[in-house]
């Protein structure tokens, strides 16, 4: 009996191994669906190879990425996580585009982690993992409340992305004095924005106390004559800061309207969105200083030059997040003791990625950004 009781507990010893080792050597599926056919191959192409870059550097052979084609359609979308859903994956990284994500709600069971960073209308299933309006306004938040700016104007354009803004100017409670829509066609965007700063009444405001100081005598009139010359407009602006929503030659050309309306990024801070360290920004040096918050700008570098020398091709902001997807991805299933759940998206956590911070919540991500200048000819870090 004694012998029978032994060989038991052995057994029991041998399968409580066995069943671990197992386990551990079980594959955790995360689905990836980019675009790997048609006019966005390239982009497919590249994050495949940021992944892989991202798994390497995991080490884990615990974990398979399992790449399908979206071809950039909803429909095929819908079709291949159908299939990646049948091979046992509850986890997808994707789609690229924010068009590609309207039917996913069909298939609930399955958590996406796209990668927009629009975050109204998306199904309950799809977390949006870009560099939202939400992290890039409480970034703004934080450098106004540091420099005591409180009568900010948001000039917004006239476009799909307004909404997002509206919702993070509410969700921040950021302070600002008003919100301001405008047109991008230049024409109308001029009007506007003299409208905005009230450049006519300032104009003239300068012409009539010229006319009246000609029409006086007092020491030293003709030097405060001529110093009034040399300005553009007489008069205090209602507000402290802009905002501007956009980007490329849209922010350009919103800049320059305000600088002709004699309202300057030296007179009150130009502030606005992510733009990615976009070097043509540096040329336009009469617009200086503009404050913008972005992603760890050294870490992005590093990273540019570390996968164009492993690949020989030049990477982009989608291979930079993806690359930290991954490594999202493989952190919360680890704390998870790799067990797939919806609840690891549900609860509150951190994950310090090459983009920075994500914070994860109630199935929303966040990022805690950095902050930077453009002035001197170059990006400046300030927090």
């Amino acid at each position: 009996m004694k012998t029978l009781n032994k060989l038991f507990l052995y057994f029991s010893i041998f399968m409580c191994v066995f069943n671990q080792n197992t386990f551990a050597l079980e594959k955790i599926k995360v689905g990836l669906v980019v675009p790997l056919t048609g006019d966005d191959s390239l982009i497919g192409k590249k994050i495949i190879k940021s992944i892989r870059m991202a798994i390497n550097r995991i080490d884990d052979d615990r974990i398979e990425i399992i790449p399908k084609d979206t071809k950039s359609n909803p429909i095929d979308t819908l079709k291949i996580s159908k299939e990646l859903y049948e091979e046992g994956v509850r986890i997808i990284i994707g789609p690229v585009f924010n068009e590609s994500t309207k039917y996913l709600d069909d298939l609930s069971e399955v958590t996406f982690i796209s990668f927009t960073n629009k975050l109204i209308g998306n199904p309950k299933n799809v977390i949006s993992a870009g560099v939202n309006a939400i992290s890039q306004i409480q970034t703004i938040k934080k450098f106004n409340d540091k420099n005591n700016l409180s009568r900010s104007i948001f000039l917004i354009p006239k476009s799909q992305f307004k909404r997002e803004i509206e919702d993070a100017i509410y969700k921040t409670k950021i302070e600002h004095k008003k919100v301001f829509y405008y047109d991008r066609e230049p024409t109308k965007l001029t009007k506007q924005i003299e409208d905005l700063t009230k450049y006519q009444i300032r104009k003239n405001n300068l012409k009539y106390e010229i006319k009246r100081l000609e029409g006086l005598s007092f020491k030293d009139k003709e030097k405060k004559i001529q110093n009034l010359k040399k300005r553009d407009t007489l008069g205090n602006i209602d507000f402290d800061s802009v905002i501007i929503a956009d980007f490329d030659e849209n922010l350009k050309s919103v800049a320059t309207s305000l600088l002709y309306t004699d309202v300057s990024s030296k007179r009150v801070p130009y502030i606005t969105l992510n733009q990615w360290f976009d070097e043509s920004l540096l040329k336009e040096k009469t617009l200086h200083p503009i404050y913008f918050p972005s992603i760890n700008k050294a870490n992005y570098e590093f990273f540019m030059n570390d996968y164009k020398s492993i690949y020989g091709l030049e990477g982009d902001q989608l291979s930079f997040l993806s690359y930290d997807l991954v490594g999202l991805v493989y952190f919360l299933i680890y704390e998870n003791d790799f067990k797939i759940s919806k609840k690891i998206f549900y609860k509150k956590n951190k994950f310090k990625g090459k983009i920075g911070i994500f914070e994860i919540s109630k199935n929303t991500i966040t990022h805690q950004l950095n902050f930077y200048s453009i002035e001197d000819n170059k990006f400046k870090k300030i927090f």
